[in-house]
């Protein structure tokens, strides 16, 4: 079975370097040093805290493994890859939403550095699959719970 790859930006790279390097060095260590602490509590078979540490550390292992695997698989968009004629992963798209008349803008990340709240949108959302290959001009229409909307693409950069 092929694996899916993770596209990610530079950013988004970065990020998730980042991450596993706090896990593998400071929750690590926090977790050892709880782990220590709770068993010099005593019998650890009804040790809440040592449980609870354990549990943690069980955890933590996990996403370490998850985040290696990402980057492992990860597919790195350049900003030499970003194409400005047409929408891409890693652009930056000014749009107008059609029926409020206002402006906005998205950037199209990979699934695992989507963030809304920062207008960090994923290329497998709604929005960012009507708006992948697109040029400016062009209106797309999304399919949302509530109905459609519509955006014209105004804009399209690098961030």
């Amino acid at each position: 079975m092929a694996q899916k790859e993770f596209i990610l930006t530079y950013e988004g790279l970065k990020k998730l370097e980042n991450d596993l390097e706090y896990l593998k060095t400071v929750k690590r260590r926090e977790i050892a040093e709880r782990i220590k602490v709770a068993r010099e509590f005593g019998d650890i078979s009804e040790n809440a805290e040592y449980d609870e540490a354990k549990n943690e550390q069980a955890f933590t292992e996990g996403k370490i493994v998850e985040i290696e695997h990402k980057l492992k698989i990860a597919k790195v968009i350049d900003d030499d890859d970003i194409d400005t004629d047409t929408v891409s992963i890693g652009a930056t798209v000014k749009v107008k939403d059609m029926e409020f008349d206002e402006e906005c803008k998205f950037v199209i990340v990979g699934s695992t550095e989507a963030d809304p709240y920062k207008d960090k949108i994923s290329n497998e959302s709604p929005i960012g699959e009507a708006l992948l290959g697109k040029k400016v001009g062009d209106v797309v229409v999304v399919e949302i719970p509530d109905g459609n909307i519509s955006y014209e693409i105004l804009k399209i950069s690098k961030n």
